[in-house]
């Protein structure tokens, strides 16, 4: 397999930054900062858990550097740890950093110490994953409501008015898993689709092999099934061949990663639809870096999206924004 633009080792870090994602919004570029006023920025992630960090990582540490900022990109061991989350944030608030970047695993937990940041004049840039609260300047995501959408249509594309289809995202607190769940549901049922689930595995793949397993069991007809990030679409890719159901069930996921490329190659899974995570990761260093200069931030940045499946997994549209 060819080297793709994003292979997550240090080497590629700068050339994985300049990737231009489908959609992707154009923002004012903000000046490098000087040796002597070198703003500290942590990014406080949702966690290690998924190659998916490992990209947005490299996108923002490859923006600091080419900003002249220092970053810590830190997160979680797994997308469960939600007061592991809000110790590490605290931490970082104690050391008076510059401005923050925050991708939040629950949408609510954190309002507390943001609302302290606020009141201390620390810009706040959300990423990847939303609070609810106007205290972030911005948040630099993908819109999931319209991705997760997408996946609904190219869903109803191959299984047809009717057919039965399950989902499996990885939380119901986060912005990104409620945003996905609802968009793929609410576009699905408008399109005459019978859903099972939601059911929640975490993020991680084994636990979502098993829901996903048992949802298969339970309902023998299911005609189609989506995973709503990384580890929620590998367990359905996994449970799909544990089953002896390749073929037969047509899987969707969200992102990419070595396996769900992999799968949509040899047709176990029909598609998945791509983020841009070295680009958030830049995004919001450089919201960061524009809140810190006196530069107007918009309130959201979208980082954009776009479908892959195996006709265009190799186009350059698609190789810019993958990640193994």
């Amino acid at each position: 397999m060819r080297n793709r633009l994003i292979a997550l080792s240090t080497s590629l870090a700068l050339t994985a930054a300049l990737a231009v994602p489908a959609m992707a919004q154009d923002m004012a570029a903000p000046e490098p900062f000087a040796d002597d006023a070198r703003p500290y920025v942590p990014i406080v992630s949702k966690g290690f858990q998924h190659q998916f960090w490992l990209a947005v990582k490299a996108g923002a540490e490859a923006k600091a550097a080419e900003l002249n900022m220092d970053v810590n990109f830190i997160g979680p061991e797994n997308e469960s740890q939600v007061d592991k989350q809000m110790e590490m944030l605290q931490a970082e608030y104690d050391k008076g950093p510059d401005a923050v970047c925050f991708a939040a695993l629950d949408s609510v937990a954190a309002t507390p110490l943001l609302e302290q940041m606020q009141a201390d004049g620390i810009p706040v840039i959300a990423f990847d994953s939303g609070v609810d609260s106007d205290i972030p300047i911005t948040t630099a995501a993908t819109d999931n409501v319209a991705a997760a959408a997408l996946a609904a249509d190219k869903m109803f594309e191959l299984v047809g008015e009717g057919a039965k289809v399950g989902v499996i995202v990885h939380d119901q607190t986060s912005r990104t898993g409620i945003d996905r769940s609802e968009g793929f549901v609410a576009r699905a049922q408008e399109l005459g689709l019978e859903i099972v689930g939601p059911q929640y595995g975490g993020g991680d793949q084994l636990k979502s092999t098993d829901l996903a397993k048992a949802m298969m069991e339970a309902n023998p007809d299911m005609a189609g099934f989506f995973g709503g990030n990384e580890g929620s679409a590998i367990g359905v890719v996994n449970a799909v061949n544990e089953l002896g159901k390749s073929g037969e069930i047509v899987v969707i996921g969200y992102d990419s990663g070595i396996i769900q490329i992999n799968a949509i190659k040899d047709g176990t899974m029909a598609g998945a639809v791509q983020q841009n995570p070295v680009g958030i990761g830049a995004k919001c260093v450089e919201a960061a870096a524009m809140a810190l200069e006196g530069m107007e931030v918009p309130p959201t940045i979208d980082t954009g999206f776009i479908w892959a499946d195996a006709s265009t997994i190799d186009s350059p549209e698609v190789q810019a924004v993958l990640y193994e």
